[in-house]
């Protein structure tokens, strides 16, 4: 029997609960899970985003997760760039790209090369975007209690 090897990738910054389920039902659909880390200057370049955590430490977070069997920094944003370097047969994500351009042009590259795409629930009460909004919130409340504050001092 062929081993199934599996690749679920993602930024897992501001790691959490909906990180951890798409990692532990990728495990339960493979036999050797490979969790790619998407390094700081990809999610710079391909969301736009600066991440809170820098890529060794989140590396090492995902890495310590006890079905992951082994981590990778997707360096590329080209999915089958990365295939044909780990060459995993299952290929995991959130079932917010099925049914959309990006997911079906991932199902018609992988499927050319035999990777099977597996979509699982996404976790819709908890997203690192979420927890990004809420962060930036409390940044920008804190600047404004500071200059307020700040003003307070200088009138008196």
């Amino acid at each position: 029997m062929t081993q199934r090897v599996g690749y679920a990738a993602g930024a897992f910054d501001l790691f959490h609960v909906g990180h951890l389920n798409i990692l532990r039902l990728a495990r339960e659909h493979c036999d050797h899970l490979i969790a790619g880390v998407v390094s700081d200057e990809m999610l710079l370049q391909t969301k736009g985003l600066s991440s809170f955590i820098p890529t060794d430490e989140r590396a090492e977070i995902v890495r310590h997760v006890d079905f992951v069997d082994e981590v990778h920094i997707e360096a590329v944003p080209d999915k089958l760039q990365v295939w044909e370097e780990l060459r995993f047969t299952h290929f995991f994500k959130g079932d917010d790209w099925r049914g959309t351009p990006r997911g079906e042009q991932l199902e018609r590259e992988f499927a050319a090369v035999g990777v099977e795409v597996v979509y699982f629930p996404y976790t819709a009460h908890t997203s690192s975007t979420q927890l990004r909004q809420a962060l930036d919130a409390a940044v920008h409340l804190a600047r404004a209690r500071n200059a307020r504050d700040a003003a307070l001092v200088a009138m008196a």
